[in-house]
């Protein structure tokens, strides 16, 4: 066959996206076809920089061009743009997905989860933003290691707006960073609502391809502000294995899929899934009960996105302000895979369900 723009397409025609099950050309993403000789360059577009499947989509490419055209050299650049199915709002109009992080109640190490999963994301390359909404409880600070650190101000058009901390590449925004850290912040409902909103719309978040929104345990006004605020791409529920906190996902889960609310869930994230001693890294020991978390996601008809190991390392980090996944070792990696998975589960809520929107009820 000779080797023709259109021939090419036809070639790659054959190959499909493992997880939205179509030919990546209908799905326009091979871009910049260039040929000279027995070279065959292109670029394939991923739905995010932290595509699982980067490498089965290569090497697909790869059989399809021999098969078509035999022994040629083919230079293949796998490069991203982040998939959104956002409706236009004034608010973070440059934002392309928002992602509620929730837990049906406190101690399941929702903002640990939170925090890693920011700075996996943004290892890949993505622009991410973490805006820790536990007004109540602020951990974000403590977490990037930037406890005393304060944002600066600048003017837009005429008015004053928060510059978000930004920390091992993700752009952050906490109560903790504009009242004294040993203060409690003792504020009826509305107030901590308010201050959700003034992060949403007084600071300078510019193009980010996902914002996490780190929120407060429970099922509160702070959930119902966001998804009154903003459209939500979706939601992921951390939990851990045992009975009692699964009973409390459930609750957020439930809260999520009202009809009148109704924000995607992507998936559970189980955390503190098993035990595994520094000394023994093959072992794991189920201190907290053994697939708690598959258990929900079955009933629910949802991913299981991952399951997090308790170790010592992730306290460790944690406390120090140094994120586990910024590590080499076992929870790095469940991390890594961790935000692989919801980073999938993003492309495909996007390519398959309706457009995000605003939330509108009346409470």
């Amino acid at each position: 066959m000779e080797i023709t723009r259109e021939n090419i397409l036809v070639a790659l025609s054959e190959v499909q996206d493992p997880d939205l099950k179509k030919d990546l050309v209908s799905l326009n993403m091979i871009q910049n076809i260039q040929t000279t000789g027995d070279v065959i360059k292109f670029t394939v577009m991923l739905t995010t920089p932290a595509c699982p499947l980067k490498e089965i989509i290569r090497k697909d490419c790869e059989k399809a061009i021999t098969k078509h055209f035999g022994e040629v050299t083919t230079e293949i650049e796998m490069s991203s743009n982040v998939t959104t199915t956002r409706i236009s709002t004034p608010l973070l109009p440059g934002v392309k997905n928002i992602i509620a992080v929730a837990s049906g109640k406190g101690g399941v190490g929702k903002s640990t989860v939170a925090a890693n999963l920011a700075v996996a994301l943004a290892k890949t390359g993505a622009e991410v933003g973490l805006i820790d909404a536990d007004i109540f409880g602020p951990s974000v600070p403590t977490m990037f290691n930037c406890e005393h650190e304060q944002p600066n101000v600048t003017n837009v058009n005429g008015q004053n707006k928060i510059l978000p901390i930004q920390q091992y590449g993700v752009k952050l925004m906490s109560i903790g960073f504009l009242a004294p850290p040993d203060n409690a912040v003792v504020w009826r409902g509305p107030m901590a609502s308010s201050a959700l909103k003034q992060f949403l719309s007084d600071a300078v978040w510019g193009e980010l391809d996902y914002l996490l929104i780190d929120l407060p345990p429970g099922t509160s006004d702070i959930h119902l502000t966001l998804v009154q605020s903003v459209p939500v791409t979706g939601a992921v529920i951390v939990t851990t294995p045992q009975k009692v906190a699964l009973a409390d996902a459930q609750k957020g889960i439930g809260m999520f899929k009202q009809p009148q609310i109704n924000v995607p869930i992507m998936g559970i994230i189980e955390n503190m899934a098993y035990f595994t001693p520094e000394e023994l890294p093959n072992n794991k020991y189920y201190i907290f009960g053994e697939n708690g978390g598959k258990s929900l996601a079955d009933k629910h008809d949802v991913p299981l996105l991952g399951q997090v190991p308790i170790v010592q390392s992730i306290r460790e980090s944690g406390d120090s302000g140094y994120p586990a996944v910024l590590k080499d070792d076992v929870t790095a990696e469940a991390f890594k895979n961790l935000a692989e998975s919801v980073a999938q589960q993003v492309a495909i809520r996007n390519a398959n369900q309706a457009k995000t929107r605003k939330v509108e009820i009346n409470t």
